[in-house]
């Protein structure tokens, strides 16, 4: 499963299309947001496709955004969503909490995917500690963060090939 992450859209229409539209190309079967969607009009790009997304701090209209992605059909997963996807646990949070994102390291997720800092991040935690006490956690968590659609210099999204843990960031450009 090929999985297509951004962030940050804060409601610019031409860079969230844009960022979709190299996300479908790219071949994603799957889109994740990670919050500061920004409005209805963004979710419409997502409409009949399967869709998760999580707020960011300025998406204050929250009960507004979900109402109206549950009726496009798709999943809001409020401030953090755990996903399970082809064997592998993905946290989802927008990246302004550090309680939330404590929590992705605390529990057995593979991944932590998250926006906020609209800067690229493709680390790999090493959970040595917690394997002492904990034999079901993995050894890494990979955390990723797809960079940005609005305030920044390049806007970029990301697609993660889970079976082959393999992450492809792209540039987006207006056409």
């Amino acid at each position: 499963m090929r999985v297509g992450i951004l962030s940050d859209t804060h409601d610019d229409l031409k860079w969230a299309k844009a960022g979709v539209q190299k996300l479908r190309d790219a071949g994603a079967e799957l889109f994740i947001h990670c919050g500061d969607v920004g409005g209805e009009r963004i979710l419409d790009l997502f409409a009949g496709v399967p869709t998760v997304f999580v707020f960011g701090n300025t998406d204050f209209e929250r009960e507004l955004l979900k109402r109206y992605a549950d009726d496009l059909g798709i999943t809001c997963g409020g401030e953090f969503a755990d996903l399970q996807l082809q064997g592998k646990r993905l946290a989802v949070t927008h990246g302004d909490d550090r309680e939330l994102m404590s929590r992705a390291v605390e529990q057995p997720f593979d991944y932590l995917l998250h926006g906020h800092t609209h800067a690229l991040r493709d680390e790999r935690l090493q959970r040595q500690q917690l394997l002492d006490t904990h034999a079901d956690f993995p050894a890494e968590l990979r955390v990723i963060n797809p960079g940005a659609l609005h305030r920044a210099t390049n806007k970029t999204v990301a697609t993660l090939d889970l079976p082959g843990d393999e992450l492809r960031i792209f540039s987006v450009q207006l056409r």
